[in-house]
Parts: C-alpha cells; structure tokens; sequence
C-alpha cells in the first residue's frame, strides 16, 4: 500500500508538472550518448522513409547474447509529455537460426484470452504477444502449424507476417496476404509502421487518415531489418523508474514509426501494447529468464526455440 501511495504521489506530481515542462522540452525523439541526449527525430522534420539505421541509436546499443540466433538491449528514450522518458527493451532474433511458431490459446469455459508469457515452454528462448484483439478472438489471418485458423481481416494499414519452416519471414502490407504456400504460421497485425524499404504509411505522416497520431501509450512493435533479423521493440514508462513501468504512456504511433525506422527496420507493425505487451527472454545458461509481463491475458503468443539440425 505504502509503494501504491509513493508511485499517484510521484505520478500527481509529473502530471501537475506537465504545462510547464512541455514548454521546456521539444516533442522529439532523443537517446542518451556521451552524457547529453541526442535528437534523431522531429515531427516537424519526419523523413517519409528511413534508408538506414540513425546512428545515435546504433552507438547506443550494448548488444548482449542470450542464445545463437538471439540477442537483446535496452535503452532510455526522451519523448514528448506527458511521456517524458520510456525504456526500450529491444530483441533481435534471426530466423534462420531459431524456429517460430505460434500458440493460439482460450479458454475452454468462456472462450477467452487465456495466453501469458507465464505458459511460454521451458525451450522458449523467446515468447511475445502477437497481433490485435478486440474482446477475444485475434485480428485476421492466423495460421498454426500449417493450419488456418482465422480468415484474413483487410485495412490499408493492416500487414500480414508469414513464416515458413526454413525461416525465411514474408511481409504483405494493405489489403493482401503472404504468399501462403509452405507457411507453418502466420497472423496479422496494425497498423503497419514502415511498409517496404522503410517507407513510412501517409497516414501516419498527416492528419486526417484514421490515426491517432498523439495518443501515448505502452507499445510493442514487430519489424524486420535489411539483413533477415526480426526485431521485437517493446516500451516501458521509465520518467520516475521501475517503480511506475506498468502505466501506459509511451510513444506515439509516428514516434514508435520512427524508433523501428532508426534500429534499421525496413518493415514493422505495430503489436498489440499497452496493458497487453508482454515479453520473455531466456539465456539456456541460467535458469531465470528475463520477463516484462502483462497485465492481461491474450489469445495469441509468438515463440521461438533453438532450431534443431535435420538430420
């Protein structure tokens, strides 16, 4: 109780301190380099594409291994208000090396959500939530195993994210689905953040198209770079510490557009955040993984596990 009270006194305080703060703080996107914060994103000066990771962002970066095909880094992000600060916990996986697959999971009495990393399997070197839900069910196309569940939604910004058992990963963006032959999973997601060659969605460039493009929130993204390396990009609210990590404030849709395009991502969706996002890595050699948890159950899972040699 003493820890719930700290964490509305320390909120109150942020928020009361809003006004005067958003006039000393531009609304751009900063990282911590050589002891002072480093713009590489401006609303106001927003690339339509992103030809290459920023280099701010790749200084910033302290890679760690946790398995072969699997790294992650964490990194403190400036942002606007009421925001203000967000952690990254950034994964990156080759799906060459490592086998993906997806969990499809409700419950038997009630048919809903009933997923959390908390039943990832013990191989999982890594497990996140996957695509958009409304009261239960997954948004769009969901192949398990080879199978279709669910029939494709359509939205132009929607993207579809297929996976074949040799690892190669295929993208559709808009009202089109992934070549279908040979996928053993697949699912569909929104909206889409940099649709082919870090092209960045109109929508997401002016107002008017559908998109909210000032609401904050907690965000989990999906993205592929140039060289075949999926990236899971989550948020967490880090302006007064761990201690206030679950409130739902982050990035903007167009900032999280612009922290795929600056990690080097040439396709990226958004994943479903906020009170949802969940993640769990696992290093073999140690016996706890490292897991940023939810606050609520969802019906679709993504795991990947060390790819077996055939024989």
């Amino acid at each position: 109780m003493r820890r719930a009270g700290h964490l509305a006194l320390a909120l109150a305080a942020l928020l009361l301190s809003e006004p005067a703060r958003a006039r000393a703080e531009p609304a751009a996107l900063a990282v911590w380099e050589a002891g002072a914060w480093r713009a590489f994103w401006r609303p106001d000066r927003a690339p339509e594409r992103w030809a290459a990771a920023d280099s701010a962002i790749v200084r910033s970066l302290e890679w760690k291994p946790l398995a072969v095909g699997l790294e992650w880094a964490s990194l403190r992000l400036a942002c606007g208000a009421p925001a203000w600060r967000a952690r990254l916990i950034i994964a990156r996986l080759d799906p060459r090396e490592v086998r993906l697959s997806l969990v499809f999971d409700l419950s038997r009495a009630d048919l809903r959500p009933a997923w959390s990393i908390e039943k990832a399997p013990g191989d999982a070197l890594l497990a996140v939530n996957a695509g958009q839900f409304g009261t239960a069910m997954p948004w769009g196309w969901v192949v398990v195993d080879g199978r279709r569940q669910l029939s494709p939604g359509y939205g132009p910004l929607a993207s579809a994210i297929a996976f074949d058992d040799s690892g190669r990963v295929r993208w559709a963006h808009g009202d089109t689905l992934a070549a279908a032959a040979g996928v053993v999973a697949a699912f569909q997601s929104y909206p889409t953040l940099l649709a082919g060659d870090g092209v960045v969605p109109a929508a997401l460039r002016a107002a008017g198209a559908g998109v909210n493009l000032t609401h904050r929130d907690a965000r989990l993204a999906l993205g592929e770079t140039r060289d075949g390396r999926l990236l899971i990009v989550m948020t967490r609210f880090d302006a007064i510490g761990e201690i206030a990590e679950f409130v739902p404030l982050g990035p903007t849709t167009p900032e999280m557009a612009a922290i795929m395009g600056a990690l080097g991502a040439r396709d990226a969706v958004m994943l479903d955040g906020g009170i949802s996002a969940q993640l769990l890595l696992r290093d073999p050699a140690r016996k706890a993984p490292l897991e940023w948890r939810g606050m609520r159950k969802v019906p679709l899972g993504l795991i990947a596990r060390a790819r077996v040699p055939k024989r």
